[in-house]
This record gives structure tokens, C-alpha cells and sequence, in this order.
């Protein structure tokens, strides 16, 4: 799950988020977990062979990869560069480098080439978050969350959309806007017990308990088991 820590120094809520987004955007294609030493074995291997076809992107990739599980953040920057010097427009060099830098707290440099990437291909899930995400970590509010809104507009039917917005939303103390976009997630995933908990966390930021005490009913007719809600049912009391 090494793509999920890009994303670090959050506050309790915006953690929350990030841990939503990543287990909705892993998917079964992920790297399979492996140990350290397989990890070794694996990238003294792909040297080997890109010893013999220096000019393989594939190969470059799947090394810095590696790189990554290995925590080699450098060698993997190496790498993405070393792809979009043979292919300048590498999509998959031009994200991942961008979220190595950004890993790295190179801010700057991953913003360029998530600008890059999203001029190539402007409809971009992934891209246009890691863009609005390292524009927060650059302190441009204004900034990140225009980029936040145009994930929802180029996204409207996505639950994820809103729930980037929301946790931004509330991490900046808009908490009426947080609650109006967790309401379109909920909508949209009516039995995500995540989105539930995170909306009745903002309410209960508000001091509005009685409101939360009433999303955790709702979400219980609506077919969410009350065990997984019971942390949230005893935090209203």
C-alpha cells in the first residue's frame, strides 16, 4: 500500500481521509506483498536486465517500483527521470515520479509534473487529487481547493470526489460545506460506515449531537451494522 503515504502530517480528520481514499483506489493490479529480501531479489534482477536493454521503459518502471517498497525514494526519482528521458510524455513516470518528490517533500517538483501529467491527460482522478493535495502542502489554500473543486466537477458521480473535498473542507474549518459534500458521498455509498463516521465526526466538531446521534439511526435503517458505528454512537453521548 505504498501509494497511500504520500499523504502524511494530517490532522486526525484529514488522516481519516486519506485512509478512505487509498482503500478505495488500491486495487487487486498493486504490487503483491513481498519480503524485504524478495524485494532485493527482485530489483538484482531487473538490474541485470536493464544492464542489457538500457532503453526499456518497462523495466525502468517495475526497478523503481521496487525502489519504492524498498524506501529508495531517490533511486526511484532516478528512474521516473531516466523513463521520461527516453519518453518524455511517460504518463506512469511523470505520477509516480510526482508522488516520489512529493513523498520527499520536493513540493515544487511534484506540482510540475502533476501539471505536467494532468496536460497530457486533463481527466485524471489521481492526478488532479495528488496536484490539490500537494498544493495544501504548499500552504495555497485557495489554490488546492480550486483543484479540489474541479475533481468534483469533472467527477460529479464520484463518492471519492466528495470526499477529498469534504476532508479539505473540514481540516480548513468549513465545516457546512464539509457537510453538504459528505451528504453527496453518502449519497452516492449509502452504506459506507467510513463516510457515516466522518460526517458525525464534523458534526461533532460543531457541537451539533443530537444531528449526529440521528446520521448514526439513519445509517442503521439504511442497513449499516450499529457495531460498526458503536465508537461513534458512544462519542455522542
Amino acid at each position: 500500500m505504498y501509494l497511500c503515504t504520500t499523504f502524511f502530517q494530517y490532522t486526525d480528520m484529514a488522516k481519516r481521509i486519506v485512509i478512505l481514499l487509498c482503500a478505495a483506489l488500491l486495487s487487486a493490479s498493486d504490487l503483491q506483498a513481498q519480503t524485504v529480501q524478495q524485494w532485493r531479489d527482485s530489483l538484482a534482477t531487473l538490474n541485470q536486465q536493464i544492464r542489457r536493454f538500457p532503453k526499456s521503459t518497462d523495466l525502468r518502471l517495475r526497478k523503481a517500483a521496487v525502489n519504492i517498497e524498498l524506501n529508495q525514494w531517490d533511486y526511484a526519482i532516478e528512474e521516473y527521470s531516466a523513463v521520461l528521458q527516453i519518453d518524455p510524455q511517460n504518463l506512469a513516470a511523470l505520477y509516480f515520479r510526482a508522488y516520489a518528490n512529493s513523498y520527499l517533500r520536493h513540493y515544487d517538483l511534484a506540482k510540475f509534473d502533476y501539471e505536467r501529467f494532468l496536460s497530457i491527460m486533463p481527466r485524471n482522478f489521481n492526478a488532479q487529487l495528488g496536484l490539490a493535495m500537494v498544493k495544501r502542502k504548499m500552504g495555497r489554500k485557495v489554490d488546492a481547493m480550486d483543484e479540489m473543486n474541479k475533481l468534483v466537477q469533472m467527477y460529479p458521480d464520484s463518492a471519492l470526489a466528495y470526499v477529498a473535498r469534504a476532508g479539505y473542507e473540514a481540516e480548513v474549518q468549513q465545516y457546512e460545506a464539509a457537510l453538504y459534500d459528505w451528504d453527496e458521498a453518502i449519497k452516492r455509498s449509502p452504506r459506507n460506515a467510513d463516510f457515516v463516521a466522518s460526517k458525525v465526526e464534523v458534526l461533532l466538531t460543531i457541537k451539533r449531537n443530537d444531528e449526529a446521534v440521528y446520521e448514526l439511526e439513519s445509517a442503521i435503517k439504511r442497513g449499516i451494522p450499529r457495531a460498526a458505528l458503536k465508537e461513534w454512537f458512544d462519542k455522542c453521548k
